[in-house]
């Protein structure tokens, strides 16, 4: 493939997706969201999901419509939201961690920001769920 070749397929692929050609339309972004989906579900090795994808965090990084939430994503502590993501995809309440963190009333602490999680917890956390305890820190 020649030179002119590739910027013409990069061209083509900017004019199909705006959004790779550094769009701040909320268009764009939908119908480059849109295509990453059905990429996923059809075509999962394509390069294509990696060149949208990169795009679309570029996009929900700097849209100011993603600003309030990105601020609070960023307040959140890594352990926390690990802890949160665990109780969502195992479907478990505050009440299921008693044998790693304790009593409900401190896993509701702990999800608050009131307390943090101690090490003893990251570990019995990261042994029960089989994660590597980075994730929490």
């Amino acid at each position: 493939m020649s030179y002119a070749e590739a910027i013409k397929t990069a061209q083509a692929l900017a004019t199909m997706f705006p959004l790779l050609g550094g769009s701040t339309s909320r268009k764009d972004y939908e119908d480059a969201l849109r295509m990453v989906e059905y990429l996923v579900e059809h075509e999962p090795d394509s390069p294509l999901i990696d060149m949208l994808a990169a795009r679309i965090e570029k996009y929900e990084d700097e849209a100011p419509e993603f600003a309030e939430f990105n601020a609070r994503i960023a307040s959140v502590p890594a352990g926390v939201s690990v802890l949160r993501v665990i109780m969502d995809q195992y479907h478990l309440t505050q009440s299921d961690f008693e044998q790693e963190i304790g009593k409900k009333s401190l896993v509701s602490r702990i999800l608050s920001g009131q307390r943090s999680l101690t090490l003893a917890h990251i570990k019995a956390l990261a042994a029960r769920f089989h994660i590597k305890p980075e994730l929490f820190l």
